[in-house]
């Protein structure tokens, strides 16, 4: 999917992808040797992978177009970022930094371009399975991997199957209570615990249905697998049915609900059931 010169969209889908691939790169670089793990103010764990990724991905977009302000994690956690624009980059050069340091794979690298509040572009870089995703809004959603280089192949959300919900959730940042209470009375066939903006990606497939998060999380975390999810039909909204949105203050996200399908999920129908 390469964005035509015409589409209101710049910079290029394409040169996006090349960013997320070189970014992870380096975290596996980092990945598979020692590296030393530092606790940040808000008692998040950041390393060297972070920090690099990120200083590549900023460079990378400010060169594609220097007009486009960015918010990255690290750049926020040292109080470099300033309020939203109507256009900007979200960026989260790790996602799961927990994942990646116990070295279970389930980590990714994430570019995602706001406009009006909503993800219209978003890369999911998942470097220990060499596999990238990809959507623009209104042009669909793909996915690639290292082991067929080039192919790129399209995905979508798929229909509730007959035998219920595959229910995803966060393999380190879990409210088992809280999930538990908010799938009563929903029909629910399986459940899949998972790391990182991956679990939006798996939605986004047609792997699984519906990811509640019922926890903190903060808008790069989750604002470029909600593009692909866009991308490929699904949504994303708050508790009370409203589309999530980003340029929030704080960047701080509320609890939502990210969908491959409606699944009758509509405004009013996403609070635990009593």
């Amino acid at each position: 999917m390469s964005l035509p010169t015409s589409h209101p969209l710049r910079p290029p889908l394409d040169d996006v992808v090349r960013l997320a691939r070189a970014a992870a790169a380096l975290v596996m670089a980092v990945y598979v040797r020692d590296f030393a793990v530092r606790t940040k103010d808000d008692a998040s764990p950041v390393t060297e992978a972070d920090e690099c990724a990120e200083a590549l991905i900023v460079a990378g977009l400010r060169q594609l177009d220097p007009t486009i302000a960015i918010v990255a994690e690290e750049m926020a956690a040292r109080g470099e970022v300033s309020a939203a624009t109507t256009r900007f980059w979200l960026v989260d050069p790790l996602d799961g930094t927990k994942e990646f340091v116990s070295r279970n794979g389930e980590f990714t690298v994430n570019i995602a371009l706001i406009e009006d509040a909503q993800p219209v572009l978003g890369v999911v870089a998942v470097p220990a399975r060499g596999r990238l995703y990809a959507g623009l809004l209104g042009a669909g959603a793909w996915v690639e991997d290292d082991a067929q280089p080039g192919v790129r192949r399209p995905i979508a959300v798929r229909p509730t199957p007959a035998e219920g919900l595959t229910v995803v959730a966060s393999r380190s940042h879990g409210d088992a209570a809280a999930l538990a209470a908010f799938l009563a009375g929903r029909l629910v066939a399986r459940r899949l615990d998972a790391g990182s903006s991956l679990k939006l990606c798996l939605l986004a497939e047609g792997q699984a249905d519906l990811y509640p998060r019922l926890g903190r999380t903060m808008e790069w975390d989750i604002a470029a697998g909600h593009a692909v999810l866009a991308a490929a039909g699904g949504t994303v909204c708050t508790l009370d049915g409203a589309p999530l949105r980003y340029g929030k203050p704080g960047f701080e996200n509320p609890h939502f609900v990210a969908s491959g399908a409606t699944h009758g999920l509509a405004a009013g129908k996403l609070q635990p059931h009593p």
